[in-house]
């Protein structure tokens, strides 16, 4: 739908400005090729199988880079410490975010907030944000969707009492945002900080 959209507005614009200023006619073709081909490869929906469908692996529900490894008090939902990982997206990364393995969807929440920087600290806790918990066999893993100071339209397609597969689509962030996964204590990390990762290829954590 947000590719129609923007397909019809450049054309309207397009039409209107060429009757009133046909010298920039080319220059005007050019520059909304351009953006246009930006909107395609920002909502690309790549097809991405999981390598090795395996309940004790947590795979990365987002492309992006990992800027937080830490151990946190988890406040919305399991007011216990939990290993926070967070996963930043630029608006260059494919947005579609996924499950990182399968189970039920215990909770689904939406919170309207800031929209501060995806990396700034407080984002997990003041930005506009949507968190899912789903509970597999080896444990339960809270994955939460953060809005950036540019992307202001979260999407979640899961909802509680869900079942989920491995990998299927989880939800969409537009223009730029952040995914924490908030894992059991006991995980073994599995990337660093740093490292690039992309949603269904790469391992943050197993279970032990």
């Amino acid at each position: 739908m947000t590719i129609l959209i923007t397909l019809a507005a450049l054309l309207l614009v397009n039409l209107f400005l060429s009757g009133w200023f046909p010298r920039i006619q080319p220059w005007l073709i050019i520059g909304s090729g351009v953006f246009f081909l930006f909107i395609l490869q920002f909502f690309r929906n790549p097809r991405r199988p999981v390598p090795v469908a395996d309940e004790k692996l947590v795979y990365s529900p987002a492309d992006g880079k990992v800027v937080v490894i830490e151990m946190v008090e988890e406040s919305e939902y399991f007011h216990d410490k939990r290993i926070m990982v967070s996963v930043f997206m630029s608006p260059l990364n494919v947005h579609i975010n996924r499950v990182p393995f399968s189970g039920k969807v215990e909770y689904s929440a939406y919170h309207p907030g800031k929209y501060l920087a995806a990396w700034h600290p407080k984002a997990s806790t003041e930005n506009e944000r949507s968190t899912v918990v789903v509970q597999g066999d080896y444990g339960s893993v809270l994955i939460r969707q953060i809005a950036g100071a540019v992307a202001r339209r979260i999407v979640t397609y899961l909802k509680a009492g869900d079942t989920v597969r491995q990998g299927q689509q989880l939800g969409f962030i537009k223009f730029g945002s952040r995914a924490d996964i908030f894992l059991p204590a006991d995980a073994a990390v599995q990337v660093r900080l740093g490292q690039r990762v992309k949603g269904n290829v790469d391992v943050i954590a197993s279970f032990g």
